[in-house]
C-alpha cells in the first residue's frame, strides 16, 4: 500500500485492513469450532459459533461504512479505489464464510436433538473443513501480503474441494441405501458437506479479488467448480 500526502489516508485504508485481518479470524475460529460441535456434537460449542456471526456482521458494516465514507471524502482512483473496493467484497465473502459455518452448527443443533449420530462420516467432513480452512487462510494471508500469485493458487485448487465434496456426498447416499434409519442424520450432512463446499467458492471469490486488487485485471469467467448439491432451504 502506497504512502499519502494526507496520513489520515494511510490510517483509513490501515483501519481497513485491520478489520478484515479480524474479520478473518473470527471466520477461521467459527469453522475450526463448527466442525469440532459437529464432530462430538456439542451445543454448547455450536451455540456459541452461532453467537459468534453477530460480531462478524457488525464488523463487515463498519468496514462497508469505512469503505465508503473513503470513498466519499478522498474520490480515490487506481489502486485506492480497488483498496476500498476490494475491502468490501472481501468482508461480504468473509460474512458468507461465517453464515455458512453457522449452518453447520446449527445442523448440530438438530442432530444432537434428534439424538441423530453417523461417525463414519466425520473423516470425510473433516477432510473438507481441513482444506477448506487451510485454503481460507491462505487466501487471506495472500490479501495482507498483496500476493497475487498466491490468491491464484488458490483459486486453482477449489476442484479439490469441489472432488471431497463428491467423495463424502457418495459415502452418505451409500450409508442411506444400507440402511433406512440412517436417511435423516445423512441428509443433515449432506448439507454439511455443501456448506464447506460453498466456503470454498468464497474463498474463491477472495482470490479473483486480491487478484483484481493488485493486478487490475479480472480472472476467467470459468473458474473452476465442480458442485451439485442444491442449497439448503432457510440456510442463509
Amino acid at each position: 500500500m502506497s504512502e499519502h500526502t494526507v496520513k489520515s489516508y494511510d490510517q483509513e485504508l490501515e483501519a481497513l485492513n485491520r478489520m478484515i485481518a479480524e474479520m478473518g479470524g473470527l471466520a477461521e475460529k467459527m469453522l475450526s469450532d463448527s466442525i469440532d460441535a459437529l464432530e462430538n456434537l456439542d451445543v454448547e460449542l455450536a451455540h456459541r459459533v452461532v453467537s459468534t456471526d453477530t460480531r462478524l456482521d457488525l464488523l463487515q458494516g463498519k468496514i462497508e461504512e469505512s469503505a465508503v465514507l473513503t470513498i466519499a471524502r478522498r474520490q480515490p482512483m487506481a489502486i485506492d479505489l480497488r483498496e476500498c473496493i476490494a475491502a468490501v467484497r472481501i468482508s461480504g465473502d468473509i460474512e458468507r464464510v461465517g453464515d455458512l459455518a453457522k449452518n453447520l452448527a446449527r445442523r448440530t443443533t438438530v442432530l444432537a436433538a434428534e439424538g441423530l449420530k453417523l461417525q463414519r462420516a466425520i473423516p470425510g467432513l473433516r477432510a473438507m473443513q481441513d482444506m477448506a480452512a487451510s485454503q481460507l487462510k491462505d487466501v487471506l494471508d495472500a490479501y495482507a501480503e498483496r500476493d497475487p500469485e498466491r490468491a491464484k493458487l488458490v483459486w486453482s485448487e477449489d476442484t479439490k474441494l469441489d472432488a471431497l465434496e463428491d467423495s463424502v456426498f457418495r459415502d452418505l447416499l451409500t450409508s442411506m441405501m444400507e440402511d433406512p434409519r440412517n436417511i435423516s442424520p445423512c441428509t443433515h450432512l449432506l448439507f454439511c458437506s455443501k456448506n464447506l463446499e460453498r466456503i470454498g467458492d468464497h474463498t474463491t471469490n477472495i482470490a479473483e479479488t486480491v487478484v483484481y486488487l493488485v493486478t487490475g485485471q479480472t480472472m476467467p469467467l470459468d473458474r473452476p467448480k465442480g458442485s451439485r448439491w442444491p442449497s439448503v432451504p432457510g440456510d442463509s
